[in-house]
């Protein structure tokens, strides 16, 4: 349940993982919140917008103590934070202090404390609490800071040669990149206003725009923290910005991606047969141009004796790789994606080479998808999904939200002309149009999928003409209808509390898997954000990025502590019941027929590797979830023509792993080599990239 709120520190950082794909929430007006009553007249006024529309504000101002105080909330289908920050600066502008209260994005309450005396910085919140020796400058990154903060690290970063140490650990970089002249009618005098770029906050530099020395926005597609009264510029800050960041990607790309035109050879490789499920040992993969031209059990022919291990430079004519003790598989697919600006190189170094995108903003993923298929931009083969909701105050990420049914229809049609290929139905649509989305989709030759609108269950969904069904917590509340706000947090807390108690061999669950065997409905399980969500625990890695965890970037890694649910009093044990059960659910579900496909929701790459080692856990041959995760995805794409198995005439691409996922699936994660398109990627070349040690 994927978001990707990243503004500043890890409270936003801690977004892409958490909670199902926020990424363009249009609220209501009646879905924002008011500002307080006791916020001062003379504080500075920031909106917060998602997708152009108002969701929420910031406020700054300096109290007569001195100190910075700094409010900070947005609604989100009922979901969003609502924090006070109270900072005293030291005579360099760096906070020696900071309290924060208030609650977080899930509404659990927020209590986060820093302090900076006698060269020993402490800090404690609710996943952490340390203390470290300083002697030169440092600052803290808190996990529920506001926006604004960005501008202190930002000058204290410059005051010290663009460089300063985070606490807890890492280290923050801070450029100046480019500087717009702005205009408002409504806001007065013309700005002069100036790009940054911090990196060592997340796996790329993170973007933000300084009046001066002070906060002025942070701009994104998905959400927007500007002065109120200059709303209107946000266009013209994006512009500016995309251009420095779609010349960064062009750079990127053109220096990890390395072009073989004359050809590759695997040599002595373990070949996954997606067909069979079966190894084929010791055979010689021949690619030329973009295609798999040969699978044999000998060399096909006299070739270059030059060799590839890890350190060989990828940039000469023929590329031979030596493949032995190592799977080659055809390129994985993540079937549950939003694709963002870092996932191009996260799914690539992970062996994922197609994904399917299940709601985002059109323009900018249309714009995406295109700088990927001209070389621009490094990333995955993109299968288009687009996303229908109703407007209400809870509805889901996108701008296309339908009222009526000719709405509906016209909303399908447009998809369809842009050339998506499936319509993910979302929580608010209102229950009488589902079936005009499926007719109108249907008849387009789309396929239809989505969450279980609120008042709805997915036994009615199934039966109106769902292909699949997105999220295991919407098959648990089948059998609770009693549920019935399923457009807010409900759909996750209520399975968290109610899925424990679910009897699997009931007549109620024999006859709805009946009715996905009829109807031939394929799942989207998404195991891992709700392995995530009921057993995590604050201050805990999540088990699925524990192997991982040590790897990330240091800030990065933090927000992992706070990745879970946080139990009402006794009802600890009831969540990893739950969780348990869906898993118990997801294999009878297996043994029933029933397809299962490898989708995530959740942070790029490495979410596949664990969601793909639940699907084990839950009783699913290892050599069945490879197949899943590439030929069958292909299949149910209709895209198995070119994709899908290491098969002559299809499209080269394909993943070297280290050892044989098929005898241990977590071998998946030692990803080498990768082959998109015929293009290939070092692995450890893109990790590198992302601050990830590979």
């Amino acid at each position: 349940m994927k978001k990707r709120f990243i503004l500043i520190f890890p409270v936003f950082l801690a977004l892409p993982i958490l909670l199902a794909a926020t990424l363009y929430s249009q609220p209501s007006p009646s879905a924002v919140p008011a500002l307080p009553a006791d916020i001062p007249s003379t504080a500075n006024r920031y909106s917060f917008l998602m997708m152009g529309n108002l969701a929420g504000q910031q406020a700054v101002w300096t109290a007569s103590d001195g100190t910075l105080h700094i409010f900070f909330q947005f609604n989100d289908r009922g979901r969003g934070p609502k924090t006070t920050s109270i900072l005293k600066l030291g005579p360099d502008g760096i906070p020696v202090s900071e309290v924060i209260t208030g609650n977080d994005y899930m509404k659990a309450q927020v209590t986060e404390n820093y302090s900076q005396e006698a060269g020993i910085a402490r800090w404690k919140n609710d996943d952490e609490q340390g203390e470290k020796k300083i002697s030169t400058p440092a600052f803290y990154a808190p996990l529920n800071g506001g926006p604004s903060e960005i501008a202190l690290l930002a000058q204290a970063a410059l005051h010290n040669g663009g460089r300063i140490a985070l606490l807890p650990e890492g280290e923050a970089r801070v450029q100046r990149l480019t500087e717009l002249d702005l205009e408002s009618t409504a806001a007065g005098p013309k700005k002069h206003v100036a790009l940054y770029a911090a990196a060592g906050l997340d796996f790329s530099p993170i973007y933000f725009w300084l009046d001066g020395d002070k906060f002025f926005a942070t701009v994104e597609n998905w959400g927007t923290v500007i002065p109120e009264g200059w709303e209107s510029s946000a266009p013209t800050l994006l512009a500016a910005q995309d251009k420095v960041k779609d010349s960064r990607a062009a750079d990127l790309a053109a220096k990890l991606a390395h072009h073989v035109p004359i050809g590759i050879l695997f040599t002595r490789a373990n070949v996954f047969d997606a067909e069979s499920g079966e190894i084929l040992p010791d055979r010689y993969v021949l690619i030329k141009g973009n295609r798999i031209v040969s699978i044999t059990d000998r060399m096909p022919h006299p070739q270059s004796t030059a060799t590839w291990n890890e350190k060989t430079p990828l940039d000469t004519p023929y590329t031979l790789i030596d493949a032995r003790n190592k799977t080659l598989l055809p390129g994985l697919w993540d079937m549950h994606a939003h694709v963002g600006d870092n996932d191009g190189l996260l799914n690539l170094a992970a062996g994922v080479t197609t994904v399917r995108d299940l709601g985002n903003d059109t323009d900018s993923l249309l714009a995406r998808r295109q700088r990927i298929i001209d070389g621009k931009e490094i990333g995955t083969r993109i299968v288009l999904a687009g996303i229908i909701d109703s407007p209400d105050a809870y509805h889901g990420p996108t701008k296309v939200l339908v009222s009526t049914e000719a709405e509906a229809r016209a909303a399908v049609d447009n998809y369809k002309r842009l050339g998506y290929v499936q319509i993910k139905i979302y929580s608010s649509v209102k229950p009488e149009l589902v079936p005009a989305i499926i007719d109108e989709a249907h008849k387009n030759g789309l396929r239809v999928s989505g969450h279980i609108p609120a008042q709805m269950t997915a036994a009615q969904c199934v039966a109106l003409g769902y292909d699949e069904i997105q999220h295991v917590n919407f098959l648990i509340l089948n059998f609770f209808p009693e549920v019935k706000n399923t457009n807010t947090i409900a759909r996750l807390i209520e399975p968290a509390k109610l899925g424990a108690g679910l009897d699997l061999t009931s007549p109620q669950v024999q006859s709805f898997i009946k009715l996905l065997q009829d109807h031939h409905t394929k799942l989207d399980l998404t195991l891992s954000i709700f392995e995530d969500s009921f057993l995590s625990r604050p201050g805990e890695i999540p088990r699925g990025f524990q192997p991982v965890a040590n790897r990330l970037p240091p800030q990065v890694r933090r927000i992992l502590l706070s990745q879970g649910l946080t139990p009402p009093p006794g009802m600890d044990e009831t969540y990893r019941k739950s969780f348990a059960k869906m898993m118990e659910f997801a294999g009878l579900l297996y043994r029933s027929g029933i397809p299962i496909e490898a989708g995530t929701d959740s942070m790029a790459g490495f979410a596949l590797h664990h969601e793909l080692e639940l699907d084990v856990q839950a009783g699913i041959p290892a050599s069945q979830v490879l197949q899943n995760a590439t030929l069958n995805a292909a299949r149910i794409m209709s895209l198995d023509k070119d994709l899908g198995s290491i098969t002559p005439g299809k499209l080269a691409e394909l993943t070297l792993v280290d050892g044989d996922p098929t005898a241990n699936i977590s071998n998946i994660r030692k990803t080498v080599l990768v082959v998109k398109d015929g293009v290939l990627y070092n692995s450890a070349e893109l990790y590198t990239e992302l601050g990830v040690t590979p």
